[in-house]
């Protein structure tokens, strides 16, 4: 089988700051990948290391792909690639695990009988099958409640509003701990570490031509697992009458509405928004 791109979409979350997610996609694989907010400065040239991670990875990750790479060999030699490159180009060596620019990822490659789906982290994908089911691929609708619960419990503790920003010290240590924890037991990511290669989450998936996919960032999945404006269903039937453009302006409307995340806790008031809608064809 192989992708026909409906659609595409990527919005920062600040139009004065860089978009920290990154798309791709070739004839037979897709990729969404939203790298995490840096907690610290800078690292590479730029004004973001998680731009960096991203866009790098995006376009390392489908010329790897083009090149006939299995998705598993494609994303290790993107790791590769990310590896050498960060190492050159980097102001100094890291000090904390903190430091490594990482990101998640959704990402499809196409099969006989459908595709593999591999993600790390909170992107995700929407599948809408011909008898109007839909099912949901990777972790981000479990992860998202426990971030704006943690969102919520900083905020209250720290006396602040939960959308003050993920690099407010208040928030700084609890986040850095946390992602000191990266490429370790169970938590790997899209980074520059070969070995994370090895540690991708991955389930094949049997789907008939003509069925619809969504890759997301969980910027634009907020719409669902935040805001509960759609569900996963009524979500992709907006998507492919509407369009993903329709969605990220209800996206920044709620936003607005709720600019200091009472009603919707989270760490910043908006985030970056990626998606890419597919069929299999």
């Amino acid at each position: 089988m192989s992708f026909q791109v409906l659609d595409t979409l990527s919005i920062p979350g600040d139009p004065l700051k860089p978009n920290d997610d990154a798309f791709g996609h070739a004839d037979n694989a897709a990729v969404v990948l939203d790298g995490a907010t840096s907690l610290g400065e800078p690292l590479m040239p730029g004004d973001s290391d998680a731009a960096w991670i991203a866009h790098f990875g995006a376009r390392r990750l489908i010329a790897h792909i083009k090149d006939g790479d299995a998705p598993v060999d494609a994303l290790r030699h993107t790791f590769e690639d990310a590896k050498k490159s960060f190492e050159a180009l980097r102001k100094r060596p890291i000090q904390e695990t903190w430091e490594t620019p990482f990101a998640s990822m959704a990402f499809a490659f196409a099969t006989a009988v459908g595709f593999d789906f591999l993600w790390y982290g909170d992107c995700a994908g929407l599948l809408h099958r011909a008898d109007d089911t839909v099912e949901v691929l990777g972790a981000s609708f479990e992860s998202k409640k426990r971030e704006s619960n943690d969102a919520a419990r900083l905020a209250k503790e720290r006396g602040i509003a939960p959308a003050s920003g993920a690099n407010r010290p208040e928030f700084l240590p609890a986040l850095r701990m946390a992602r000191s924890r990266i490429n370790s037991g169970k938590k790997w990511v899209f980074s520059p570490d070969p070995r994370a290669a090895d540690h991708v989450n991955r389930k094949p998936v049997a789907a008939a031509r003509g069925s619809t996919l969504l890759l997301a960032s969980d910027g634009f999945l907020a719409l669902t697992t935040d805001y509960d404006r759609y569900t996963p269903h009524t979500l992709m039937a907006r998507a492919m009458t509407k369009g993903l453009g329709f969605l990220a302006d209800e996206l920044r409307e709620i936003e607005d509405a709720d600019p200091q995340g009472h009603k919707h806790p989270r760490f910043k008031k908006s985030d970056d928004a990626t998606a890419v809608l597919l069929r299999l064809t």
